[in-house]
């Protein structure tokens, strides 16, 4: 993550040099973000006074830890996003499918709300872009070393798209998150159905 730590001005509260920095303060702070952003606030108009204020801090609070609203948000996303994934390494069949699901639920339906805000800043600023796809190439390669190691065990045909297929995997389930693409489309068993239908022309 990228959090920057800088002293923007003093505060009420401030605490003395030296001591730990309240990590619950931080904690509220980026909750305050994700909350506004999932309520449909756009990230271009989200500003420090309304993080604050939600969060019950004051704007120093937030500038002593992120120098500016970007860094904030560049955390709040790798936050919200959670540890990375780590496959059986039994089946390309399951470990895809359990790829998938951690990212089509309930919860990431929210957090697709709250990525759906920030695509107006990444299509205008090839930094956030940047940094928004350093944030999701971890993830992208958990699945991408899957569909090697099923071409090197012969589970998936040797002459497979690999960064093609991953594309077919994450897409629909971007859509699905951020628009509701397609309402007919139930959660339950999306999972299953998905990596079922990309292994019809995957698999070897």
């Amino acid at each position: 993550m990228t959090t920057v730590s800088v002293d923007a001005g003093t505060d009420q509260g401030r605490k003395a040099p030296g001591r730990p920095r309240d990590a619950r303060a931080a904690e509220a702070i980026l909750d305050a973000v994700t909350a506004l952003l999932g309520e449909g606030q756009s990230a271009d108009a989200l500003s420090i006074e309304a993080v604050a204020a939600r969060a019950g801090v004051g704007k120093a609070t937030i500038y002593r830890r992120w120098p500016n609203k970007e860094a904030l948000l560049i955390d709040a996303v790798a936050r919200m996003k959670g540890p990375l994934p780590v496959p059986a390494g039994e089946s390309v069949r399951d470990d895809l499918i359990m790829l998938v699901a951690q990212t089509r639920n309930k919860r990431m339906e929210q957090y697709g709300k709250v990525t759906a805000c920030l695509v107006p800043e990444m299509v205008k600023s090839p930094e956030m872009h940047a940094v928004y796809q350093a944030i999701i190439e971890p993830r992208r390669d958990v699945m991408r070393q899957v569909l090697r190691r099923g071409v090197e065990t012969g589970e998936l045909r040797a002459d497979l798209d690999v960064e093609l297929t991953l594309l077919m995997l994450t897409g629909p389930t971007i859509a699905q998150n951020m628009l509701n693409w397609n309402p007919g489309i139930p959660i339950e068993g999306y999972a299953e159905a998905l990596v079922d239908a990309v292994l019809r022309g995957a698999a070897a």
